[in-house]
């Protein structure tokens, strides 16, 4: 089969597509024909040996997919060979076929595409967890989102109108911040040429708002913090603008504010049930039509150095799968 390959850890120059043995499903395991595969920022760090695990090399980037299965393993009963999944993991997604651990598998609602499914998984898992099991986040609230034209960010917006929200939307762009609207947030702020911490303040009558979900970091989220309320939620989501911020702690003692890590793949595999159970949720609101996931741009495998230059440039307005 054609697989992505990783030969050594740095730029995505060192990635090239080669044939390699096809997977063969071993105990507990499925192996899924790919038909869509979404890329993601932590991606670009894993190939570049930055992020928290560093595969051994070489290794078939990707962590999420939708196909088929076509084979099962000894011991696997919840899944058939002809079901349609999306299959999620570390790496490995990035190649004509993918075996993973049965246990990693869930269905494919029936209302999304493959290149919808395969944009599914990882960034709708994320924010729901980051929403509802670490910010609690309730009707009514107001809603921060960093970066929300992006995968997350779209997600969070999505979910956060869905769970009853007032979602202020925050973007580069005049085209992002339309596509914001369009994914359902009530007001935009562009942090390119308006001042965030103000202009936030502002839409909310000077009270700030109740969460801020951060996947950005970098100057932003100091003024993000700023912008809060009384007993504020700070979601730490992830650091695509490239540096870390250094936030002063008087921030959060003196509103009372709280800090929240969000590492969702580790949450996964601590607690498996739950998050099974937040796929249930988040399916019924595919179901109800409240929930749809947005790909901006399909490419080949052999055009992938062109999908991760889209995320590189933050072009990206929702997902961006490759079709193996």
């Amino acid at each position: 089969m054609r697989a992505l390959v990783c030969s050594e850890y740095g730029g995505i120059e060192n990635l090239m597509i080669r044939d390699v043995p096809d997977p063969v499903a071993g105990p507990g395991e499925v192996v899924l024909g790919v038909e869509a595969a979404g890329v993601n920022f932590p991606d670009l760090l894993i190939v570049s040996g930055r992020y928290q695990t560093r595969p051994e090399l070489p290794f078939v980037p990707g962590a999420e997919a939708a196909g088929r299965v076509l084979e099962v393993g000894d011991g696997v009963e919840d899944v058939s060979v002809g079901d349609s999944v999306i299959a999620l993991g570390l790496v490995g997604a990035f190649a004509e076929k993918w075996s993973v651990p049965a246990g990693s598998v869930i269905s494919r609602p029936a209302r999304l595409s493959a290149a919808e499914a395969a944009g599914f998984g990882l960034v709708y898992g994320t924010s729901y967890h980051a929403l509802v099991d670490r910010a609690g986040l309730e009707p009514g609230e107001t809603l921060l989102v960093l970066g929300a034209a992006g995968g997350v960010g779209s997600a969070a917006v999505e979910i956060g109108k869905a769970l009853g929200a007032r979602v202020i939307a925050a973007a580069s762009t005049a085209a992002k911040l339309d596509f914001c609207r369009e994914l359902g947030a009530d007001e935009t702020v562009d942090y390119s040429s308006e001042d965030l911490k103000f202009r936030v303040r502002e839409l909310t009558g000077g009270q700030g708002v109740d969460v801020v979900y951060d996947p950005v970091g970098g100057i932003h989220s100091e003024a993000a913090l700023r912008a809060t309320a009384w007993g504020a939620r700070f979601l730490v989501v992830g650091f695509a603008a490239g540096d870390i911020p250094a936030i002063p702690l008087n921030l959060p003692l003196l509103m009372e504010r709280s800090l929240i890590g969000v590492y969702w793949g580790s949450w996964v595999e601590r607690h498996p049930m739950a998050s099974a159970a937040n796929y249930v949720a988040l399916g019924e609101l595919i179901a109800g039509g409240r929930l749809r996931p947005r790909v901006s741009a399909e490419y080949p495998l052999e055009s992938f150095a062109d999908a991760f230059a889209t995320i590189t440039d933050r072009r990206a307005m929702g997902k961006v799968v490759l079709t193996p």
